[in-house]
């Protein structure tokens, strides 16, 4: 054995143990990338459709690691090593589980369990993302709502900028972040499209703003007196009926004789 000679990793091996198999198979130039980001030995991207046209999706041994739009895949890549320090190859298909797992969260289900791959981030950003993952699909919440649910009530302003660096947007669904004020305010991806996706999950971007502009930020159902954050699903349902009330902030709630909602628990977004 030659003192240079390095034995091949565990993965490694596996990939040419494959390879070899294979005899006189050839195999077409996508297979080997996307063999490698299984076994974690390099990151590897497709190009996904979405409401606010095609996205480039990134994954590796640590799940999906970017979203992102460009204008092209060099530019994709270019951008991922800069990002994160290493490269990354196109495939012309992603494993069939995991791009099922992507549709389903693009699309009308997102409940399907996806692995991100949030290396690098700090404790305080993975803690912002992972809660604005509990946000569910045609619903918004404030920056001040995430801030004081991560018990951090006086970094509003660095909640919003963890999510201006979130990796996966649309997956860790960052549009449905709101200014405190109700505004739905900018997204990585262009205001527009976050209005766009905002309105194709069900949450009117055109009543938040109507009802920002109002200086309303919560609703009370004059039926079992609690409140609510705009989109709560249970009051959202209810928004075409003469049965609530609004208020400006939860002090006034409470005063009116009104609970916080126990679901979107309001009162934490003052």
């Amino acid at each position: 054995m030659s003192e240079g000679y390095r034995a091949p990793t565990a993965g490694t091996q596996r990939v040419l143990d494959g390879l070899h198999s294979r005899g006189n198979v050839r195999a077409p130039s996508s297979f080997l990338p996307g063999v490698l980001a299984r076994v974690g030995l390099q990151d590897a991207y497709w190009q996904q459709g979405t409401p606010i046209g095609p996205v480039y999706v990134a994954y590796g041994e640590g799940g999906v690691s970017a979203v992102r739009q460009t204008s092209s895949p060099a530019h994709f890549e270019e951008w991922y090593r800069a990002r994160f320090g290493r490269p990354v190859t196109q495939v012309a298909r992603p494993p069939r589980p995991l791009a099922d797992v992507v549709e389903q969260r693009l699309g009308s289900d997102a409940q399907g369990e996806i692995e991100i791959d949030l290396r690098g981030v700090t404790a305080f950003q993975r803690a912002v993302l992972q809660k604005t993952m509990e946000i569910p699909r045609g619903e918004v919440r404030p920056y001040g709502w995430i801030a004081r649910e991560i018990g951090r009530p006086g970094a509003v302003r660095a909640v919003g900028t963890a999510l201006n660096h979130n990796p996966v947007p649309l997956l860790i669904p960052c549009h449905r972040v709101v200014q405190t004020n109700g505004r739905v305010g900018e997204y990585a991806f262009g205001s527009a499209a976050k209005r766009a996706v905002l309105e194709a999950e069900g949450a009117s971007p055109d009543l938040l703003e109507n009802l920002a502009r109002r200086g309303v930020r919560y609703l009370g159902d004059t039926e079992d007196h609690t409140f609510c954050l705009p989109t709560c699903a249970g009051m959202h349902r209810r928004l075409a009926e003469p049965r609530f009330v609004t208020f400006r902030t939860p002090q006034q709630a409470v005063s009116a004789g009104y609970r916080a909602c126990d679901v979107c628990r309001p009162a934490l977004a003052s």
